[in-house]
């Protein structure tokens, strides 16, 4: 593992040092911001990179239907970027997804050349079928609209890639 880093499921005791990842990337609109009460809705879906004791990366696997999950949120602390953290916290998120019977995976990025190192490709259209679709559209979460491309969520979308991988 780079840099004696450890992957783990994430507690609630490490929302604080989550938002403060996302906090500079959530600045430059390469990660959306959350209310801290999402992150701690959500903290199940989080892992976290750890080295010496302090976290240093994160990623979340949120499942949207019975075969298909999202990869968020994936950060890692700048002053570590390329080191190969992020591929650890993704691949654990893969195995996660794979554990939880997930056959796709979506993720929506501007990290283009990092998620095709992984596996993901650009989708275009609508990756489920009819009955799907119409079913997340009752979803309140924002992560499914963009999944499905949703008009409402253009704003918060806009130059990031839709990219699907299949396990």
């Amino acid at each position: 593992m780079p840099d004696r880093v450890l992957v783990r499921p994430a507690r609630t005791a490490d929302v604080r040092a989550i938002r403060a990842l996302v906090s500079p990337l959530a600045e430059t609109r390469v990660l959306l911001q959350k209310e801290a009460v999402g992150y701690y809705e959500t903290v199940g879906d989080f892992v976290v990179a750890e080295r010496d004791g302090v976290v240093v990366g994160c990623g979340a696997l949120h499942v949207l239907w019975e075969d298909l999950g999202e990869v968020r949120t994936l950060a890692v602390e700048a002053a570590l970027e390329n080191r190969g953290i992020g591929s650890v916290i993704l691949e654990r998120l893969v195995t996660r997804a794979r554990d939880l019977g997930v056959s796709r995976l979506f993720c929506l990025t501007f990290e283009t050349a990092f998620f095709a190192r992984h596996g993901f490709e650009p989708i275009e259209g609508q990756a489920v079928e009819p009955d799907v679709y119409a079913e997340l559209l009752r979803s309140y979460d924002e992560g499914v609209a963009e999944f499905l491309d949703l008009e409402r969520v253009k704003p918060n979308t806009l130059g990031n890639t839709r990219m699907l991988r299949r396990l």
